[in-house]
C-alpha cells in the first residue's frame, strides 16, 4: 500500500512588492525643499497668470520684454509647469449643506438647496477646469560654479550612497537654492505677477494631486503634521 505523501504545511512567501514610494525619484520633502535621490533640491513656486489677450499694445511688449530680460538674467534651468484639474467643487457643496441645515427660515433653505443643486450640475456638465502654475527651480551642487570641482563633486558622491541628506549639508545647499529662489521671485514679479513659495505640506498634496489624479480628486490628503509616515528604507 503507497504511503500518502504529507501535505505541504508551509507555502513559499510571496516575494515582497517594493512600494510606488520606491519608483519616485523623490527622497524626501523637507522645510519647504524636494530632495531628490541623487542629492539634488527643487523649490517650486506658485505663480498667478495674465490675461495677455486684454492687454494694450504697449502693456502687452512691456510683458514680454520683461519676460525675455527674465531669462536672460539666469544661469540655471528653471522649469515651468501648468496643471490643469477638475474643478474641486465637494467642499463648497458640503459647506452649503451645512449652511442650509442650520438655516431656520423655510424659504432661505429652499434657496440655497436651490442654488447648490444648481452649482452641482453647472459643474458637471460644463466640465469645469482649474489651472495653476508652478516654476521648478532646481540646485546641483555638480551647478554650483563658485566651487571647486572637487567640492561640488564630493557633495554628490554621499548622497548617492544615503538617501537623506544631513541636516548641515541640507543647510549648506538651501542657502544656494533660496538664492535662486529669491532670484526668480523678483523676475516673475517684476512682470506683474504674484509668486509664493509653496511649503512641505503644499509640495507634498501637489505630488500626491500629480501622482494620483483620480483618487486625490475624491480622498483628500489631509494634514501631513498629523499623520504618521513610517520609513521602510
Amino acid at each position: 500500500m503507497a504511503k500518502k505523501q504529507p501535505e505541504m504545511t508551509s507555502k513559499k512567501k510571496k516575494k515582497r512588492r517594493p512600494s510606488s514610494q520606491a519608483h519616485l525619484p523623490i527622497a524626501e520633502i523637507r522645510d519647504g525643499v524636494v530632495v531628490l535621490r541623487d542629492g539634488t533640491m527643487r523649490a517650486v513656486l506658485m505663480t498667478s497668470s495674465i490675461n495677455f489677450s486684454l492687454k494694450s499694445e504697449d502693456e502687452q511688449n512691456s510683458i514680454i520684454s520683461s519676460y525675455v530680460g527674465f531669462l536672460n538674467s539666469l544661469d540655471f534651468p528653471i522649469q515651468i509647469l501648468v496643471q490643469s484639474r477638475k474643478l474641486q467643487i465637494e467642499p463648497y457643496i458640503h459647506k452649503l449643506i451645512d449652511l442650509e441645515r442650520e438655516q431656520p427660515n423655510e424659504l432661505l433653505r429652499v434657496q440655497i438647496a436651490d442654488y447648490r443643486s444648481f452649482v452641482s450640475e453647472l459643474v458637471d456638465i460644463g466640465k469645469i477646469m482649474t489651472k495653476r502654475y508652478y516654476v521648478v527651480v532646481p540646485y546641483d551642487p555638480l551647478s554650483n560654479k563658485q566651487k571647486s570641482f572637487w567640492t561640488r563633486f564630493k557633495e554628490v558622491i554621499r548622497p548617492a550612497v544615503t538617501l537623506k541628506l544631513k541636516q548641515e549639508r541640507f543647510n549648506q545647499r538651501r542657502v544656494d537654492l533660496d538664492s535662486r529662489v529669491r532670484k526668480v521671485d523678483s523676475g516673475l514679479s517684476g512682470m506683474g505677477l504674484q509668486v509664493v513659495q509653496l511649503d512641505t505640506q503644499s509640495l507634498i498634496e501637489l505630488y500626491y494631486n500629480t501622482y494620483n489624479p483620480d483618487i486625490s480628486y475624491t480622498e483628500e490628503l489631509g494634514d501631513m503634521t498629523k499623520q504618521r509616515v513610517e520609513d521602510d528604507i
